[in-house]
């Protein structure tokens, strides 16, 4: 069973950083999709980024830019760089992943979840 746990979420300023990290176990990551969603309050969420096994990287057209993602195969790690960020990143984040490539958009296609940060930037 895959677990994800996330961490580095918090409060900043517009224009400010912050950077996400998911720990995963329980699973060979050698052909995950791995990505970040985000949830505002009243709204479904949305990917923002994800990363293949073979380092292939998408991003959300409100990200590109701005936020990077990247993982560490050795350390079982996910990270999401975010700069320059906006009041409307606002938002819970959550690690998910998926066996294969990063087709899927969609949370419903993603099986593994973890229980999200939340991240606050104030204007």
């Amino acid at each position: 069973q895959v677990q994800l746990v996330e961490s580095g979420g918090g409060s900043v300023q517009a224009g400010g950083s912050l950077r996400l990290s998911c720990a995963a176990s329980g699973g060979g990551y050698s052909n995950y999709c791995m990505a970040w969603f985000r949830r505002v309050t009243g709204k479904e969420r949305e990917r923002v980024a994800a990363i293949d096994s073979d380092g292939a990287t998408s991003y959300a057209d409100s990200v590109k830019g701005r936020f990077t993602i990247s993982q560490d195969n050795a350390k079982n790690t996910l990270d999401l760089q975010m700069n320059s960020l906006k009041p409307e990143d606002t938002a819970m984040y959550y690690c998910a992943a998926d066996v294969g490539l990063c087709y899927g958009t969609y949370p419903m296609e993603y099986p593994y979840w973890g229980q999200g940060t939340r991240v606050s930037v104030a204007s």
